[in-house]
């Protein structure tokens, strides 16, 4: 691992925590265009960035476009990108750790989940003791899959399921094209199970066990600092104005409710 002069060495590690969704304070491409260009502005020197993951998932489209922002910037700029798991690199947590050209995790890391999952309820039986009626009007004959309202229909659910294994396959490949020959147990891998950084480190998922400081440490020296880069909170009056996290699972909630395919996540 090469070193350079402490004064040289501020390795600058982009903050990747919490869900990933397009949804005020989430992880999602408008929030982390300008920090990840901030980050890679700083790694232009040295050609280091490390990302700091803690997430257990969310949206396949988010993870997919922050990762893949990450790579076009990487490639670009010839830097290369240590993605460092904390409590939690799951599911679309781990997609993004994909981004990195080495992954590193603690022991007792949660990693993996490199699967897709999705579901409801059925109220069908529910309304029908109740003696509502159910009235809902469409134009295409199935605009209303997946009503939680009616009875479930089969051809539902193998469009859902065809639906789940093509988000599924696009997981896999990027897992594949990212790991390379290091993935070593693709049946472990993939069966959307989570594991412990330490069975990781078996199947091929992860590189190794470290930390930030500690990797910074190898790499700079005992006088090299990490310098964190996030998105910037709000100040001020916009504060004010800004949805509180409860506000924003009700909406979530609302959505959903309404368009049973928003519960598709990684």
């Amino acid at each position: 691992m090469a070193r350079f002069s402490w004064r040289a060495s501020r390795v600058p590690v982009l903050v990747l925590r919490g869900l990933i969704a397009a949804r005020p304070f989430a992880i999602h491409i408008a929030r982390y265009r300008e920090p990840i260009r901030r980050a890679f502005a700083l790694a232009r020197r040295h050609k280091i960035l490390m990302l700091a993951i803690d997430s257990p998932g969310g949206s396949p489209v988010q993870s997919d476009l922050v990762a893949s922002y990450i790579r076009t910037q990487a490639d670009a700029l010839g830097v290369r990108v240590i993605a460092a798991i904390g409590d939690v690199g799951a599911s679309g947590g781990y997609w993004l750790a994909c981004a990195g050209d080495e992954i590193i995790a603690n022991r007792m890391s949660i990693v993996g989940s490199i699967g897709v999952i999705g579901g409801g309820f059925g109220l069908a039986d529910f309304i029908q003791r109740h003696g509502i009626e159910r009235r809902i009007y469409t134009a295409g004959a199935h605009k209303a899959r997946l009503d939680p309202f009616r009875p479930e229909d089969a051809d539902d659910v193998l469009f859902t399921r065809a639906l789940l294994t093509s988000i599924h396959d696009e997981f896999k490949d990027w897992v594949r094209t990212r790991r390379g020959s290091r993935l070593r147990d693709e049946g472990a891998a993939f069966d959307g199970s989570y594991m412990l950084g330490s069975e990781a480190l078996k199947v091929g998922l992860i590189d190794g066990f470290g930390s930030i400081d500690a990797w910074v440490s190898e790499w700079g020296g005992p006088r090299a600092k990490p310098v964190f880069v996030e998105p910037r909170r709000p100040r001020g009056l916009s504060r004010l104005f800004a949805r509180t996290a409860a506000e924003s699972v009700l909406e979530v909630a609302e959505e959903r409710a309404a368009h049973p395919l928003a519960r598709l996540t990684l």
